[in-house]
Protein backbone atom coordinates (compact mmCIF):
# COMPACT_ATOMS: atom_id res chain seq x y z
CA UNK A 1 0.00 0.00 0.00
CA UNK A 2 1.20 3.56 -0.77
CA UNK A 3 1.23 6.06 1.99
CA UNK A 4 0.48 9.32 0.73
CA UNK A 5 2.12 12.06 2.77
CA UNK A 6 2.04 15.82 1.87
CA UNK A 7 4.35 18.69 2.62
CA UNK A 8 2.65 22.10 4.39
CA UNK A 9 3.89 24.14 1.08
CA UNK A 10 2.69 21.67 -1.63
CA UNK A 11 -0.68 23.43 -3.12
CA UNK A 12 -3.74 21.64 -2.93
CA UNK A 13 -3.70 20.18 -6.43
CA UNK A 14 -0.64 18.53 -6.00
CA UNK A 15 -2.27 17.18 -3.11
CA UNK A 16 -4.90 15.99 -5.04
CA UNK A 17 -3.03 14.57 -7.95
CA UNK A 18 -1.05 12.48 -5.41
CA UNK A 19 -3.91 11.06 -3.57
CA UNK A 20 -5.08 9.75 -7.31
CA UNK A 21 -1.42 8.55 -7.95
CA UNK A 22 -1.53 6.52 -4.88
CA UNK A 23 -5.35 5.03 -5.81
CA UNK A 24 -4.18 4.23 -9.18
CA UNK A 25 -0.86 2.80 -7.46
CA UNK A 26 -3.24 0.39 -5.69
CA UNK A 27 -4.20 -0.79 -9.24
CA UNK A 28 -1.23 -0.76 -11.19
CA UNK A 29 1.56 -3.75 -11.12
CA UNK A 30 4.34 -4.13 -13.65
CA UNK A 31 5.89 -7.59 -14.17
CA UNK A 32 8.92 -8.60 -15.86
CA UNK A 33 6.96 -9.74 -18.66
CA UNK A 34 3.94 -6.51 -18.92
CA UNK A 35 5.82 -4.02 -16.89
CA UNK A 36 4.76 -0.28 -16.11
CA UNK A 37 5.07 2.74 -18.28
CA UNK A 38 5.06 5.17 -15.84
CA UNK A 39 5.04 9.30 -16.44
CA UNK A 40 5.98 12.22 -14.95
CA UNK A 41 4.95 16.10 -16.01
CA UNK A 42 7.12 18.70 -15.10
CA UNK A 43 6.12 22.31 -16.08
CA UNK A 44 8.72 22.06 -18.85
CA UNK A 45 9.39 18.57 -19.43
CA UNK A 46 7.61 15.06 -19.48
CA UNK A 47 9.43 11.66 -18.50
CA UNK A 48 8.35 8.43 -18.86
CA UNK A 49 9.77 4.95 -17.65
CA UNK A 50 9.26 1.63 -17.82
CA UNK A 51 9.28 -0.50 -14.77
CA UNK A 52 9.46 -3.92 -13.61
CA UNK A 53 7.63 -3.57 -10.27
CA UNK A 54 8.75 -7.18 -8.65
CA UNK A 55 12.14 -6.86 -8.91
CA UNK A 56 11.64 -2.70 -8.10
CA UNK A 57 13.54 -2.27 -10.98
CA UNK A 58 13.81 0.57 -13.90
CA UNK A 59 14.01 -1.06 -17.07
CA UNK A 60 14.54 1.67 -19.85
CA UNK A 61 13.55 5.82 -19.60
CA UNK A 62 13.44 8.71 -21.72
CA UNK A 63 12.58 12.22 -21.39
CA UNK A 64 12.53 15.42 -23.24
CA UNK A 65 15.76 16.52 -21.78
CA UNK A 66 17.24 13.60 -24.20
CA UNK A 67 15.52 14.95 -27.27
CA UNK A 68 17.44 17.78 -28.79
CA UNK A 69 16.73 17.35 -32.85
CA UNK A 70 12.76 18.14 -32.14
CA UNK A 71 11.88 21.94 -31.87
CA UNK A 72 8.19 22.54 -31.47
CA UNK A 73 5.74 21.92 -29.13
CA UNK A 74 5.63 20.29 -25.97
CA UNK A 75 3.07 18.16 -27.50
CA UNK A 76 5.25 17.25 -30.46
CA UNK A 77 7.98 16.37 -28.00
CA UNK A 78 5.85 14.19 -25.50
CA UNK A 79 4.95 12.32 -28.86
CA UNK A 80 8.76 11.64 -29.25
CA UNK A 81 9.36 10.46 -26.01
CA UNK A 82 6.67 8.18 -26.17
CA UNK A 83 8.15 6.72 -29.45
CA UNK A 84 11.81 6.32 -27.68
CA UNK A 85 10.56 4.55 -25.10
CA UNK A 86 8.90 2.06 -27.02
CA UNK A 87 11.64 1.55 -29.32
CA UNK A 88 13.87 1.39 -26.16
CA UNK A 89 10.90 -1.56 -24.86
CA UNK A 90 10.77 -2.89 -27.91
CA UNK A 91 14.91 -3.98 -28.52
CA UNK A 92 14.02 -5.21 -24.83
CA UNK A 93 11.32 -7.54 -25.93
CA UNK A 94 9.04 -6.07 -24.05
CA UNK A 95 5.63 -5.74 -26.28
CA UNK A 96 2.90 -4.83 -23.76
CA UNK A 97 3.01 -2.45 -21.15
CA UNK A 98 0.43 -1.36 -18.17
CA UNK A 99 -0.07 2.53 -18.27
CA UNK A 100 0.54 4.44 -14.99
CA UNK A 101 -0.80 8.20 -16.19
CA UNK A 102 0.65 9.28 -12.43
CA UNK A 103 -2.43 10.51 -11.21
CA UNK A 104 -2.58 13.24 -14.29
CA UNK A 105 -5.41 14.02 -16.57
CA UNK A 106 -5.30 11.12 -19.87
CA UNK A 107 -5.25 14.91 -21.94
CA UNK A 108 -2.83 17.02 -23.27
CA UNK A 109 0.98 15.69 -22.54
CA UNK A 110 0.34 12.25 -21.20
CA UNK A 111 -2.49 11.68 -23.75
CA UNK A 112 0.38 12.23 -26.92
CA UNK A 113 2.77 10.37 -24.93
CA UNK A 114 0.82 7.30 -24.67
CA UNK A 115 -0.29 7.83 -28.72
CA UNK A 116 3.12 7.52 -29.98
CA UNK A 117 4.12 4.38 -27.38
CA UNK A 118 1.16 2.67 -29.02
CA UNK A 119 2.46 4.28 -33.05
CA UNK A 120 5.81 2.42 -32.96
CA UNK A 121 4.05 -0.51 -31.88
CA UNK A 122 4.03 -0.97 -27.96
CA UNK A 123 0.55 -2.50 -26.30
CA UNK A 124 -0.65 -0.18 -23.71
Amino acid sequence: MIRVQFKKSQPLKTQKRLRNRARIRKKIFGTTKIPRLSVFRSGRHIYGQVIDDTKGVTLDSCSSLNIKEVKGSALEKAKKVGELIAEKALARKIKQAVFDRGGYIYHGRVKALAEGAREKGLKI
